[in-house]
């Protein structure tokens, strides 16, 4: 089985190596030190106490590899759309591609039914170019559950969990859904097969829209901004408005908002990546988990309040990390007769 794992940073290059430790023929398509660290040494793959150094191909060009029977495509989602286009000589008539991405996928509105069936997402997917380029029906659906981080170039270090929801955007079983859950286990990573995998995807978004840019705003970690008042009623209120948008185009949320917030905060201290990437002075996540959202409720006509504020917030911070945060000439107001 030949996959292509287009974006191995921590996620990716932890599911790559344990794919290759199984067996698959896997490669690798990434960028940096931390390519030139892998071509020159292997994947050194950090886990359960253990470390193993993982042959495989890596490259930062997708056109030297060929076509694949699956593409992992586990990249940040914002920055997707700028390499699609190389993403191609990957697709042969039977290539999947698998979404390890956070946020709201491509392909969401496919095989969706209703009055937004076939829709594409503006802030996740500009001018449809990955509905168009890789196909809808392409795709298989991923929830990222573990965490890894990249220790240092080369290193992947394992953090906690193994588990990866999947399902197709139908809800069927597939042959090709059925292979990739087969794969995932002899590679000791779970892969769960769901009827519904958009569930699985608006729980994890669920918490990630508020939590994520909360804590970038104050730096605050999980356990502190779920049990701070002030800032969990704020989560609390952004989540009730996703969920008011999830309830019109059919998500079944299957905890309620207080056991979502309380899970999160059971994680302890943990940094969420967007914080992460605000610290770093890296673009955030911020289309994918936070503007998706709004994008969607203006289309089923449901108010944002909290989430528009705090997404206002989140960009002028992201551009004053990236420097392009500019004044604006002010808005002229009329006085009344």
């Amino acid at each position: 089985m030949k996959i292509c794992v287009y974006g191995a940073g921590a996620i990716g290059g932890y599911m790559g190596a344990q794919l290759a430790r199984a067996g698959a023929d896997v490669s690798f398509v990434a960028r940096g030190p931390h390519l030139a660290a892998m071509q020159a040494n292997g994947v050194r793959l950090q886990i359960d106490g253990e470390e193993h150094t993982v042959k495989v191909r890596c490259t930062n060009n997708p056109a030297e590899l060929g076509p694949q029977d699956y593409v992992i495509i586990a990249l940040k989602a914002h920055s997707v759309p700028s390499v699609v286009d190389l993403m191609p000589p990957l697709l042969g008539p039977n290539t999947s591609v698998v979404t390890a991405v956070n946020g709201l996928p491509y392909w969401y509105f496919y095989n969706h039914g209703g009055a937004l069936a076939g829709t594409t997402l503006q802030s996740v997917d500009p001018g449809g170019k990955q509905w168009n380029v890789l196909g809808p029906e392409r795709a298989i659906g991923c929830v990222l559950l573990p965490a890894a981080e990249i220790a240092e170039p080369g290193v992947i270090k394992h953090v906690y969990g193994k588990k990866f929801p999947i399902g197709e955007p139908s809800g069927e079983i597939t042959p090709r859904l059925q292979a990739f859950h087969d794969i995932m286990a002899a590679a000791d990573m779970e892969a769960p097969m769901r009827d519904n995998i958009r569930d699985e995807i608006w729980l994890k978004l669920w918490g990630n829209l508020c939590f994520n840019p909360i804590s970038a705003l104050t730096h605050a970690t999980l356990d502190v901004l779920t049990s701070d008042p002030g800032t969990r009623a704020l989560s609390k209120a952004m989540m009730l408005e996703a969920k008011a948008i999830g309830d019109k185009i059919g998500v079944n949320f299957r905890v309620d908002v207080e056991k979502r917030i309380n899970g999160a905060g059971a994680v302890g201290a943990h940094k969420t990546s967007m914080l992460m990437d605000c610290e770093a002075g890296r673009p955030m996540e911020i289309d994918p988990l936070m503007t998706v959202v709004q994008e969607i409720g203006r289309l089923v006509h449901v108010e944002t309040p909290m989430l528009d504020a705090v997404l206002a917030l989140i960009k002028l911070r992201e551009g004053v990390n990236q420097g392009t945060a500019k004044p604006r000439a002010p808005v002229e107001t009329q006085k009344a007769a």
